[in-house]
């Protein structure tokens, strides 16, 4: 593999997307979900109840480590439909049928590169999507979604560098002194708060950034570049015969920009409608995450086949995803966090968020809901905190 041919999460979540939300809504419709067939004994949690007959969930890219959570959940034989790039399965909870399938839809280039949260205002279908915590904020006004479930601690987000070229950078903040250029994806948010923060400078920022590998390499390591700690490290240093070397980074989180990177949302007006659901459902997630990293290959072999099937241009092998899943473990992106829970939300990051993107969006001409509080757009409510990663 020689670079990346489409972007990875172009203008999701970002500043100039929420510009476009209205006209990407008109797009699209409603598909209309496929049941399973599975008919097996229903086990310890039973979600017919109380749920949708077809939970459909909405992802913002191809399947990956990252949310390997997901589709850990899909039970026996799974339905492939490769040219609407979905799949669906009974929803099994730690090896037990719930009554319930769950219809897992991919995003990124599946769906135009349109935001998630103006998907699923396109698609009532939709129960579930991957909504960045930052984007959740910048939408709140016009298609407002709540965070119910995280299954990122810490956003893999980085920006990555060339060691040989700057043997003096160790953290982003250094990029400013030696004058690298950064390629960016324009449309992020990001990088307009290490800009306004000072930790960069504005005429540092390259937005010109699609995603490939052709640029950083093309410069020979002297421009920096965006990327996610779980994927580009490895594929940059074994996958691309005209580097293979290791790069330097650091994440965008110890820079001082606490995003939930697709944290596991529902469109705000439906919350209480799903409240049932919601309190069966989101434990359920949690232990999927807790599985997942346990006893990831059985999934891992599973993401495998649908990245074949789907055949998008994103091209992903057992090394990256073994990878992606360590260096999630070893980084805490993947972790309990401090209070022992999986999957929960710290509402003082949210805060910080909401304070570090307010200004940002102000300058765009976006509007957010006010008053804006961590309330609306996240909650706590469906949380097990007995569920635990163990680490």
């Amino acid at each position: 593999m020689t670079s990346r041919p489409t972007p990875r999460r172009a203008a999701a979540g970002t500043v100039v997307g929420a510009l476009a939300l209205t006209a990407l809504a008109a797009c699209g419709g409603s598909e209309e979900a496929v049941a399973s067939g599975y008919d097996g004994a229903i086990g310890a949690v039973d979600l017919s109840d109380v749920c949708p007959a077809t939970v459909v969930v909405q992802t913002d890219w191809n399947p990956e480590a990252e949310h390997g959570h997901i589709y850990d959940l899909l039970g026996p034989d799974p339905k492939v439909d490769a040219g609407a790039k979905k799949v669906v399965g009974p929803l099994f909870a730690s090896d037990e049928y719930t009554g319930v399938d769950i219809e897992i839809r991919v995003g990124g280039p599946a769906i135009g590169f349109q935001a998630v949260s103006a998907q699923m205002y396109t698609d009532p279908d939709i129960m579930l999507g991957f909504v960045d915590g930052d984007q959740a904020i910048q939408v709140s006004a016009t298609n407002p979604v709540t965070a119910v479930f995280s299954p990122l601690e810490i956003s893999p987000m980085m920006i990555m560098w060339d060691p040989a070229t700057y043997p003096e950078v160790e953290e982003i903040a250094d990029l400013k002194d030696a004058g690298a250029r950064i390629l960016t994806f324009e449309a992020d948010t990001y990088w307009r708060y290490l800009t306004g923060a000072g930790i960069l400078d504005e005429a540092q920022i390259d937005g010109s950034y699609d995603g490939s590998s052709s640029s950083f390499v093309a410069d020979q390591g002297r421009t920096a570049q965006q990327g996610f700690a779980s994927s580009e490290l490895y594929i940059y240093e074994n996958d691309l015969p005209e580097w293979n070397k290791p790069v330097a980074y650091q994440l965008v989180h110890d820079a001082g920009y606490p995003n939930y990177k697709s944290a596991v949302s529902v469109r705000t007006g439906d919350l209480e409608a799903q409240s049932a659901c919601l309190e069966k459902l989101v434990p359920v997630l949690q232990q999927g995450l807790v599985d997942y990293v346990t006893d990831p290959q059985p999934t891992t072999d599973l993401m495998l086949d649908l990245v074949e099937q789907y055949n998008t241009g994103w091209i992903y092998s057992q090394g990256q995803a073994d990878y992606g899943l360590a260096k999630m473990r070893e980084e805490g992106l993947v972790s309990d966090g401090a209070n022992g829970v999986a999957g929960d939300f710290d509402p003082a990051r949210w805060e910080r968020l909401i304070e570090l993107n307010r200004p940002i969006f102000a300058e765009g001409g976006i509007e957010i809901a006010e008053p804006m509080t961590p309330e609306v757009v996240m909650t706590n409510e469906f949380i097990d905190p007995t569920i635990s990663l163990g680490y």
